[in-house]
């Protein structure tokens, strides 16, 4: 939730934040939003549904507000119990409790990651600087020419909000970036259609260079990137794109500008790497991301972590611990979103912890990380990402706990669910048609989650489109032309 001062330890936003997953493609996979609510959701509306959740299935009464977790302790018998000792402050009052199991739930927007190392003579600079996590909203930069550094989510939000009030604007960029819109072909969320088994398997099956080229000209579909200064550095990559629906518009409107990487900052200005400088420079906000961090961990050596990037089998559990009965859940970014990806995790922590899903060795742990992260290297160009395959390690993970669906079962049974399953956008639902923890309203929710999304924006009645001319007389009047063409020429 929005709130006007960042709290140490926790993630902050600016007001304005939307989410970049439609509410379909993000919801509780057994609780679906409100069908009146927008297909993106202002962060004031998540945080309600967050909560009409957690009173939906009575959790209010299990969770300890406005206490902080200071230490993580394996107990003294831990080999054999696997318990850990967990320190809380409240109040101002330390006390500890022991557990059976922990999961870590922290995310991995928590710990801005400020590299002014790699920004030479930033000390110089006389202007402000900050990073996004304390940025909240434009008024204060009126005026102002300001630098946002960093082509992400958060960068570009924040430029194009600044646009509406700064001087200028510049956004710099390293590497570049696929930049989509949130609304996608005929006016849909672009996760919806995007995010399905079809695109999944079929991206799989087909030879890399044949996928590298679908991917590529599906990001051009809407326009070329190369002509706005955003075409990534590695184009066929599949790092994961920015969400904005704004920012074209921007660019061409003159009040935002890509730029390069910055080479140097001066005392008012700024060099790129261009050769080119920006001189009367008010401000830099630095959209650079963030880094992971556990310090509340006694024994940081459990949860090894390298160039922010954390040594977990199937992105989840320790693979050293002597007993599995730790879960460090959020720590991936996937294509899809965050809500249902940590609700398949906990579902498959839940069954390690009760020894129902059985881990392999050490050994056979470590090689799979290994694996994991030659296959990002294959995909997304570098193996210090949280990224991967939505659908691929959603299946994964339901696969071993028994809720992942049977498409060819499905096939024989119920057809029709068989074909929106496969066919139709990936939504959590499907995660809930079987195994343990299936869901009674699953299939219904499969059936009716198109008009959940078209809903919010028929808040007009309209008629239908019409053709004023059979199409089948336009087709002729299409042809006609042409064949008088052929006549001549032949």
């Amino acid at each position: 939730m929005w709130k006007e001062k960042p709290e140490e330890g926790r993630a902050s936003i600016y007001r304005t934040v939307f989410t970049n997953s439609c509410k379909e493609m993000m919801c509780y996979p057994d609780f679906p939003f409100p069908d009146d609510y927008p297909n993106y959701i202002h962060n004031a509306r998540l945080h309600k549904y967050i909560r009409d959740y957690a009173q939906h299935f009575d959790l209010l009464r299990h969770i300890r507000f406005k206490t902080t977790v200071t230490k993580i302790r394996k107990r003294p018998d831990f080999s054999a119990t696997g318990q850990w000792e967990v320190v809380t402050r409240s109040d101002g009052k330390e006390e500890a409790a022991v557990f059976d199991a922990v999961m870590v739930c922290t995310g991995h927007h928590v710990y801005p990651n400020l590299p002014l190392a790699h920004f030479p003579g930033i000390e110089k600079f006389k202007g402000c600087y900050l990073h996004s996590r304390d940025y909240k909203e434009p008024e204060k930069f009126r005026g102002k020419k300001v630098l946002v550094v960093g082509l992400g989510n958060s960068g570009c939000d924040i430029a194009v909000e600044l646009s509406t009030v700064a001087s200028q604007v510049y956004l710099s960029s390293r590497r570049g970036s696929w930049v989509m819109s949130r609304v996608w072909n005929f006016g849909y969320p672009w996760d919806m259609l995007l995010i399905t088994r079809f695109w999944t398997w079929l991206d799989n099956f087909l030879p890399k260079a044949v996928s590298d080229w679908l991917y590529v000209r599906s990001m051009n579909q809407q326009y070329k990137h190369e002509d706005f200064g955003l075409m990534p550095v590695d184009g066929s990559s599949r790092r994961e794109p920015v969400l904005n629906d704004d920012i074209l518009s921007r660019i061409t409107c003159g009040v935002v500008l890509i730029k390069p990487n910055v080479k140097e900052f001066r005392e008012t200005s700024v060099l790129f790497q261009d050769g080119t400088v920006q001189d009367d420079l008010d401000a830099v906000i630095f959209a650079t991301g963030y880094s992971h961090s556990f310090p509340f961990m006694e024994d940081e050596s459990i949860i090894e972590s390298k160039n922010n990037e954390a040594t977990l089998y199937k992105c989840i559990v320790p693979p050293k611990l002597e007993k599995p009965t730790m879960a460090v859940i959020g720590l991936v970014q996937s294509f899809g979103s965050a809500i249902p990806t940590a609700d398949v995790q906990c579902r498959w922590a839940v069954k390690v912890f009760q020894g129902l899903c059985t881990l392999p060795s050490v050994n056979e742990m470590l090689e799979d990380i290994e694996e994991k992260k030659r296959s990002k290297i294959r995909w997304f160009g570098t193996s210090n990402t949280l990224q991967t395959d939505y659908i691929t390690y959603m299946n994964e993970l339901t696969s071993a706990i028994g809720a992942k669906p049977n498409v060819l079962k499905l096939l024989l049974t119920d057809p029709l669910l068989a074909l929106k399953v496969f066919f139709g956008p990936c939504t959590p639902y499907q995660f809930r048609l079987t195994g343990p923890g299936k869901w009674s309203g699953a299939r219904k929710a499969i059936f009716t989650q198109w008009d959940r999304t078209l809903k919010p924006t028929r808040t007009r009645e309209a008629p239908p489109a019409t053709s004023t001319l059979p199409s089948l007389l336009v087709l002729g009047m299409l042809l006609i032309p042409l064949l008088l063409l052929l006549t001549v020429l032949y």
